[in-house]
């Protein structure tokens, strides 16, 4: 054991989480409800006041939960001095060239150093590119701290598994990969980490392999979304329903179940292009993982061409249609708008000259008009439209029947009524009984 470490003390030691968002707000919660002391920072001072009202704006945790946490929340980077073991839980982001935006993590670590404590452990969660823990957040926390890494503090990394939205797979139930640059600081990162995660945690040999399975998990997810959504372009044409081939496919035991859609968010949509940029570093370019990259960056743009044409084969003169677009978030259930392709269909359809009407229930408005420009409307006041396009698969949509989805549109026969079924909401049997004019993925 070096000198100036000691064993991480629950009942005197603190944590912190630097990134209180949809990674780190749920880890700083469960380790309050061990009773541990931790400090949640984030720099967005509207988020930490939203937290301290008792709202959470995440939406992963609750409100009720949130009110009654022992987290002390805080914007002032100071108050990270008193912890000892230290959570790095920030965005990582691609550019327009959809090389790696280190912005977020180089910003956190500079926060961290200058706020170090000698024999503090420091644990990075952001998805990055196998090499840049000890590349690029080492040296910064050296430099801000004056400290030596591996003398006067050691660093880890333990890549964030959690699923927005998802109330079954959780933190606690999910195995937590752990890897550290020695074996003092994997034991003990190890030690902490098995307090909240009741399933166990899964240490690795090193940081590089820990970096690598987070980026392989999400890369492999990608290709093989990528694959069914290749797939659905030719069945589209082959006018073969590819939700009832996926159907009859994983009657087999050894059917995957992935099925086509539009593939955003902040993990799915990002990580392949961190593995791949690092990988060309290195002189290796990519054969399949950016394939399966163009293709799924793709389908917004091939959902709002397919809307275009059945607006046409409606009678309808598309520039002129009025087009509401149920869904803004990456995903169903969750409020998380970032990199959500939704934005693609809505770009697209704009090339046409159409402004569609666009209604989220979870997404946040000030966040939808930061993001995208786009102001959001009230399901309440969606009336006399020619075109409905189902783009996420929230609970409150899928809830409507179709005879509730007629209702939204103008007056006119059925088969002038455009319906463009994005997640696959509707029997093919139920959609031809409508006698609307339907496509869906």
């Amino acid at each position: 054991m070096n000198k100036g470490f000691s064993w991480f003390e629950i009942e005197k030691d603190s944590i912190s989480l630097i990134g209180l968002g949809y990674v780190g707000m749920p880890i700083a919660h469960a380790f309050a409800k061990k009773g541990i002391k931790v400090i949640g920072y984030d720099l967005n001072k509207a988020k930490i006041e939203l937290y301290k009202s008792g709202v959470d704006p995440t939406r992963e945790i609750g409100d009720e939960e949130i009110k009654n946490t022992k987290i002390f929340f805080t914007n002032d980077e100071s108050d990270l001095k008193k912890a000892k073991f230290h959570i790095v839980a920030v965005p990582t982001p691609v550019n327009m060239d959809h090389t790696p935006d280190l912005t977020p993590v180089i910003g956190a670590s500079r926060i961290v150093g200058r706020n170090l404590a000698p024999g503090s452990i420091v644990v990075y969660e952001s998805t990055v590119y196998p090499g840049c823990t000890e590349d690029v957040c080492i040296p910064i926390l050296e430099k801000e701290s004056g400290m030596i890494c591996g003398q006067d503090f050691k660093i880890g990394y333990s890549p964030e598994r959690i699923n927005p939205g998802d109330k079954m797979h959780r933190l606690e139930n999910i195995h937590k990969i752990v890897s550290g640059m020695d074996e003092f600081s994997l034991s003990s990162i190890k030690a902490v980490y098995d307090l909240v995660i009741e399933v166990g945690t899964h240490p690795v040999s090193n940081i590089r392999t820990a970096e690598a399975v987070k980026v392989v998990e999400n890369s492999q997810r990608d290709i093989n979304i990528a694959f069914m959504n290749e797939l659905a372009m030719v069945f589209d044409r082959m006018q073969i329903d590819t939700n009832e081939v996926v159907d009859a496919m994983n009657t087999k035991w050894n059917a995957l179940g992935f099925r086509p859609g539009l593939v955003g968010g902040h993990c799915i949509g990002v990580d392949p292009y961190y593995f791949t940029y690092e990988a060309e570093k290195l002189g290796y370019h990519s054969q399949i993982i950016l394939n399966g990259r163009i293709v799924n960056d793709h389908m917004g743009a091939y959902v709002a061409e397919a809307a275009v044409r059945k607006m046409i084969e409606a009678g309808q003169a598309p520039q002129k249609s009025r087009v509401v677009i149920l869904g803004l978030t990456f995903k169903e259930n969750c409020p998380d708008t970032r990199n959500s392709k939704v934005n693609d269909i809505i770009i697209h359809l704009n090339s046409y000259g159409i402004k569609p009407l666009i209604v989220d229930p979870w997404a946040n408005a000030d966040e939808a008009m930061r993001e995208y420009g786009v102001v959001l409307a009230d399901f309440d006041d969606v009336k006399d439209v020619d075109c409905v396009i189902v783009a996420v698969a929230h609970n409150e949509f899928m809830e409507l029947t179709l005879q509730q989805i007629k209702k939204l549109y103008k007056s006119c026969a059925d088969n002038e009524k455009v319906l463009v079924d994005v997640k696959g909401l509707y029997s093919v049997n139920d959609l031809q009984d409508s006698g609307m004019l339907w496509w869906r993925l």
